[in-house]
């Protein structure tokens, strides 16, 4: 338990420079309180005792601002930066060395009581705001913009961005490989699309005035 903590102390001052201290950490830091609650929730979950573990999840939603259902399944080293608005369903997967930023959603799309929620891969990052619907798979080492709405799957290593998210490889052998998700500088699959189309409009204009040019 004193190992898995101090790796998640570790994964704070990794992830946030603004990190000073284990003491900071342990009783500023929303998501990793939201994270222990979680620990404690889902065991509760997984024995049966469903109604305290409700209780918890929702103790630990209004001191925090987070809310994670107690049935999510969460790997290691999972970071939630600032948290606010952070609302994981309840039959989402999240994976290893993932990173979410405040206002990230992994929603259902169905009111069946079936696999409703995202699958998070391995080392993903989701950007403020990001929206993820449905029981979606998001491959390891992925990327998705701030404020996207993703209800596609994600192949691994990509970065999406938008509404509703797309790629932003412009062809297949293009792999994103950053560390981190600088969206200042982050390719637009839209505005790639936009000089796409005004470059054509401009080559049959030039057409159309060749055509005109020759008829005179």
């Amino acid at each position: 338990m004193l190992k898995t903590l101090r790796e998640n102390i570790n994964i704070v001052y990794e992830r946030d420079p603004a990190a000073r201290n284990a003491l900071e950490v342990l009783l500023c830091y929303p998501g990793l309180q939201a994270v222990y609650s979680h620990k404690i929730s889902h065991f509760l979950w997984e024995h049966k005792l469903r109604l305290l573990a409700r209780l918890i999840s929702q103790f630990s939603r209004f001191i925090t601002g987070i809310e994670i259902h107690p049935g999510a399944k969460i790997g290691k080293r999972f970071f939630i930066d600032h948290g606010m608005g952070v609302v994981i369903g309840e039959t989402s997967e999240i994976g290893d060395d993932v990173t979410i930023y405040h206002g990230v959603t992994l929603g259902g799309t169905s009111w069946k009581k079936e696999k409703r929620h995202p699958t998070i891969g391995d080392r993903v990052i989701i950007g403020t705001g990001a929206k993820i619907l449905g029981p979606l798979t998001i491959g390891n080492d992925s990327k998705i913009g701030a404020n996207s709405v993703v209800v596609n799957a994600v192949s691994p290593h990509s970065t999406v961005v938008g509404i509703p998210a797309k790629s932003t490889k412009r062809d297949e052998s293009e792999v994103h490989d950053n560390v981190d998700l600088e969206h200042d500088r982050l390719f637009d699959p839209a505005f790639y699309e936009i000089l796409l189309l005004k470059t054509k409009i401009s080559e049959l204009e030039a057409r159309i005035k060749d055509i005109e040019n020759h008829n005179n």
